[in-house]
C-alpha cells in the first residue's frame, strides 16, 4: 500500500512580504495546511502574500475555498493575496470558477506601503463571487 499523497509549504519572507511555495496536492485532508499556512502570514504581520502553485498536482474545491477564505480575510485586512504560476489543476479551478480576476491580475497596492481605501475593489469582488460559490453546511464549498 502506497503512502498517502503530501502537501509541503515552504514560505520565505521579504519584509512585510511573503512567498508561499506549495508543492503537492491540496484535498479536504490537506487544505486545512493552506488555510493555517495563509492565516499564519497575517499574523505575522506580512502584508502581501504570493502563492506560487507551480507544482501543485490537485486542488479539490476543499482547496478552492482555503484561498478564497485566505483572499477575503487578506482583503479585509487591507492586504493582498495573488496567486502566481498555477499549475493546470489550480489553473482549472480558476477558470472553471471565474475567478482569474481576483487571484491571478491584482495590482501591488503596496508598492506605496499604503493599504488601498476600504473597502477595496479586491473586497468588492470577493463579495460579488460568494452568491456564486454556495457554502454547503460546515462552509465547505
Amino acid at each position: 500500500m502506497s503512502s498517502p499523497p503530501t502537501l509541503n509549504v515552504y514560505r520565505h519572507d521579504t519584509g512585510n512580504r511573503a512567498m508561499v511555495t506549495l508543492t503537492g496536492e491540496i484535498d479536504l485532508s490537506s487544505a486545512p495546511l493552506v488555510h493555517a499556512s495563509l492565516e499564519r502570514c497575517l499574523r505575522d504581520g506580512i502584508r502581501a502574500v504570493d502563492v506560487d502553485g507551480t507544482t501543485v498536482t490537485l486542488c479539490d474545491c476543499s482547496g478552492f475555498n482555503a484561498f478564497l477564505y485566505a483572499l477575503m480575510h487578506t482583503a479585509a485586512a487591507g492586504e493582498s493575496l495573488q496567486l502566481h504560476h498555477p499549475s493546470p489543476a489550480l489553473e482549472r479551478l480558476v477558470v472553471l470558477t471565474g475567478s482569474g480576476s481576483l487571484f491571478l491580475a491584482l495590482p501591488d497596492v503596496f508598492a506605496g506601503s499604503r493599504p488601498p481605501p476600504w473597502p477595496s475593489p479586491v473586497h468588492q469582488a470577493a463579495h460579488r463571487l460568494a452568491p456564486a460559490l454556495p457554502a454547503l453546511p460546515g462552509g465547505v464549498l
